[in-house]
């Protein structure tokens, strides 16, 4: 059942309740649960948090927790599985769904009593009609005819020509009538996308709950720009969303008042909307380390060739930025340096094919000293939900990157920058290897590419969202480097080793470099199913995102065998 009235069709019902909330391990998630726990809070609303990384999780989850509890939310995970088959309900259980994950699972839709759908108002979903898909009429023929040739078994019931006819005709539109069922559900599920960010439509039910806030706006802003980041929408929604968002900004944080120069105390937060340089974290690194990790310079630039290399160098004497300020610290450059460089970097970028160097994003100030960009707080969130230390867990991930987006603990969000440096780096570096040893391979309808065990920094890899971030990044290079056009229109599959002890490999899919940038389909979801099903292949399809999955390492030839046969 979809609901778009938040407040009446979900908050009023749960407001006193003790609420079940699963969240999945992504920035989004992580931001939308901020804003669910600060209305609960408000609201002194009970509610038990537990972060879920994929099926498994959600259903041990809510096995532990189902007898004492009959409202379950999930964030950004839920809605592309039919959850009343998975996790086996009572008839007294509530599902109340807030998941960005598209197509959504039709049992999930049309099930008016027990799985409700939290959508925003404007969202346009095309969904098949009920009488598509779902049959209810209940053909009793045959059994009437059984159970009257059973109550006379000595008399021979003749049937007349127009019975037979009746019931030929009744089988064949019922045969009609299944070929077009799968047609209709084959082309609604072909492709998965992604559509309003979980923040997001959160945020909006606290607007209208009149709670908002300044911190919970900027929650909201931070999910929106991980979609962004992680190109799970394109630009032109990022910039729809931002417009809408940026309003709310305009309302919180007006300029020109008297009450202005309070609002800068040492514990307020101020949040501005201005364009922001693509490149990673540069604010917390060298101007030249964030050039070189950035994929939108890097890929430009070719920094994967000594010519790209030379090129970079010229760049920097183009804008006229010596080196050695560009490889110290952004925060210890000279001042006139720090004050000129965006400017510079946009009149040089446009004769080096980076005209598309800003994006449009938001900033927070807080009080006097701190102030982040939204880009930076999504990697350094991202960061530390797959973080690899020994001593931490996933759970303890989670809520340290809970943690890290409050204004209180902006340690940990220094924390998570530190080790998303790292994670720039190690992708990088794969990058390049990958590039150098021609391991990136084109395996006819899409690109290929491997990642050998005992590589370095290859435990980066065994994380879902770093792998893809790993992949599109690769992708793009790979498309600048090669001097085929065709490569533009190729998806890539990657594969990392993900247990050695199990011997499993982690796969994930990602859509042709011209879709990332315009609409970001996948269809590797089905592709993957139909895939192991053929090859009999040993397959975890346990991620919320049907185009990750675990491979048996054996199994590795034989599925890719299979999927280059299925997609020719």
């Amino acid at each position: 059942m979809l609901i778009s009235d938040l407040r009446k069709e979900f908050y009023d019902v749960i407001l006193h309740k003790h609420v079940l909330l699963m969240v999945a391990f992504d920035v989004d998630a992580l931001c939308a649960c901020k804003i669910l726990i600060s209305l609960f809070q408000c609201d002194s609303v009970h509610y038990t948090l537990v972060p879920v990384s994929g099926q498994q999780d959600l259903e041990r989850a809510f096995l532990e927790h189902s007898e004492q509890i009959k409202h379950v939310v999930l964030i950004n995970c839920g809605a592309n599985i039919n959850l009343l088959d998975v996790l086996q309900p009572e008839d007294d259980v509530t599902f109340f769904v807030c998941d960005s994950h598209r197509p959504i699972d039709l049992v999930n839709v049309y099930n008016d009593t027990q799985v409700k759908l939290l959508l925003d108002s404007t969202e346009q979903l095309t969904i098949p009609s009920y009488e598509d898909i779902f049959n209810d009429e209940e053909s009793d023929s045959d059994d009437s005819g059984n159970e009257s040739e059973s109550s006379q078994p000595d008399k021979r019931r003749r049937l007349d020509e127009e019975s037979i006819v009746r019931k030929l005709e009744k089988k064949r539109a019922r045969r009609l009538w299944e070929e077009s069922r799968q047609k209709i559900i084959f082309q609604y599920e072909e492709f998965s996308f992604y559509s309003n960010s979980a923040a997001y439509v959160i945020y909006q039910l606290a607007w209208k709950l009149s709670k908002d806030s300044n911190d919970l706006l900027w929650w909201s802003i931070i999910g929106l720009t991980d979609q962004l980041l992680s190109k799970k929408i394109d630009r032109e929604k990022y910039f729809l969303d931002a417009s809408e968002l940026n309003r709310h900004v305009s309302r919180h944080n007006r300029l020109g008042q008297e009450e202005d120069a309070a609002q800068q105390s040492v514990n307020a937060m101020k949040i501005t909307f201005n364009p922001e340089l693509q490149l990673a974290l540069y604010r917390h690194w060298s101007l030249f380390d964030s050039i070189c990790h950035s994929s939108y310079t890097a890929c430009n630039l070719r920094l994967w060739t000594a010519r790209g290399f030379k090129k970079l160098h010229e760049f920097l004497a183009d804008m006229g930025m010596p080196l050695t300020q560009c490889k110290q610290k952004f925060t210890a450059m000279d001042i006139a340096y720090r004050e000129t460089f965006c400017d510079s970097l946009q009149n040089s970028g446009k004769k080096y094919g980076l005209d598309q160097i800003t994006v449009p994003s938001f900033y927070a100030q807080f009080g006097y000293k701190n102030k982040f960009c939204a880009f930076d707080a999504v990697h350094a969130a991202s960061a530390l939900l797959e973080s690899i230390e020994k001593d931490k867990v996933g759970d303890a991930n989670f809520l340290e990157a809970l943690d890290a987006l409050s204004r209180v603990h902006l340690d940990k969000l220094e924390s998570g920058l530190e080790i998303s440096k790292r994670q720039h780096k190690a992708i990088v570096s794969q990058i390049r290897t990958l590039l150098d040893m021609n391991h990136v391979v084109s395996a006819g309808p899409f690109l290929y590419a491997y990642i050998q065990e005992g590589t370095l920094d290859v435990k980066f890899f065994s994380k879902a969202n770093c792998l893809a971030l790993l992949a599109r990044f690769t992708l793009e290079a790979f498309v600048k480097m090669s001097k085929s056009k065709k490569v533009k229109n190729l998806p890539l599959v990657m594969v990392a080793p993900l247990d050695s002890e199990q011997g499993t490999s982690l796969v994930v899919g990602v859509p042709p470099l011209m879709e990332l940038e315009n609409s970001p389909r996948s269809l590797f979801g089905r592709a993957f199913e139909q895939t192991a099903e053929k090859t009999g292949s040993r397959v975890l399809h346990d991620s919320f995102d049907p185009s990750i999955f675990a491979l048996k390492t054996e199994d590795r030839s034989k599925f890719f065998d299979a999927l280059v046969s299925l997609l020719s």
